[in-house]
């Protein structure tokens, strides 16, 4: 991961603060290494290009509003929280809440997800987050999204499903995709879940892309299973979950 042209930063010899300090002294093109719970690294960066080697803290890249980050293994909790633009890229797992209220840009994770993975994810005209993981993903994935993609892959080789409890609660635009039947899923009322059309496939094509292309995963292996996808079938999603029949 190391790169001659990168000037190195110590996470240990500094608090989240002073890493972004010199991520910024830096011109935002750096790497990190010891990075061992730091919070926030990169928060509302506009440019630049950051490697992580460890495992960095809760929100990273909060708030991110245009550059890039590579997460060499792990991270924690709300990675992404708020971002606007830019890309994430985490080679290993990730925590809760990813995608916190994203409202653009992408991130893109090989491993699993934790729970409420997309909450809030929104869109507005040209701004359209992506969340892709490629593992599995705990509850309430999708809760309360808005808008953007989520394609979840189901890669990872365990007993669970594909997503947990209660996934698309509260949902009330954008779009989930599953790698996956989902007949073992128990969806909320306020969502339909169908089998993906070809045009669902070729509207995330280029997501698959450059999934395939970061991960070195073999397309044509990946799209060889069934796809659901979902998405809310009411203008007022929050009617069933609330208000007495």
């Amino acid at each position: 991961m190391t790169s001659n042209s990168y000037p190195r930063i110590n996470a240990a010899k500094f608090d989240h603060a002073g890493i972004n300090r010199k991520i910024r002294e830096a011109g935002g093109v750096c790497e990190i290494y010891g990075c061992l719970g730091e919070r926030f690294i990169g928060a509302g960066l506009e440019a630049g290009d950051i490697k992580i080697d460890g495992v960095p803290g809760n929100a990273l890249g909060a708030y991110l509003n245009g550059a890039h980050i590579t997460v060499s293994g792990d991270a924690q909790d709300a990675v992404g929280d708020t971002m606007n633009d830019g890309e994430i890229i985490v080679h290993g797992s990730i925590g809760d809440a990813a995608g916190y209220a994203m409202r653009g840009g992408r991130i893109f994770v090989r491993g699993d997800a934790g729970y409420r993975a997309g909450i809030h994810m929104k869109e507005y005209k040209s701004k359209r987050p992506v969340l892709v993981i490629g593992g599995k993903c705990g509850s309430f994935l999708g809760e309360y999204q808005a808008g953007g993609i989520i394609v979840v892959l189901g890669l990872t080789e365990n007993e669970k499903p594909i997503v947990s409890n209660f996934p698309g609660t509260g949902m009330h635009g954008g779009m989930m995709l599953l790698r996956s039947d989902c007949r073992d899923i128990r969806f909320p009322k306020n969502v339909t879940a169908r089998p993906a059309s070809p045009g669902d496939m070729a509207e995330v094509e280029e997501i698959i892309d450059d999934y395939c292309r970061i991960f070195k995963i073999d397309k044509k292996a990946l799209l060889d299973a069934p796809f659901t996808k979902v998405v809310p079938d009411s203008k007022n999603p929050y009617k069933q979950m609330y208000v007495a029949n």
